[in-house]
């Protein structure tokens, strides 16, 4: 996936967000998003790292405009 079509999605897995991102590997992807440097929103046991929050962090635009 590209930064361009990653930004065209509300939520993406952690790995794949950090990996895009940040460049980072599976691990530390996680361990950023338990330190909270990497946003992430939980749904039951999932967790999934924020587009629009990533974004506003970096100063990128989503599809959806400003990052909120």
């Amino acid at each position: 996936m590209t930064l361009e079509e990653a930004l065209t999605h509300p939520t993406l897995p952690i790995p794949l967000a950090g990996a895009i991102f940040y460049d980072l590997g599976r691990n530390a992807s996680y361990e950023a998003a338990k330190r909270g440097e990497l946003p992430v929103v939980t749904f039951g046991r999932k967790k999934k790292a924020v587009v629009s929050q990533i974004a506003l962090r970096l100063g990128l635009k989503t599809k959806f405009g400003e990052a909120a």
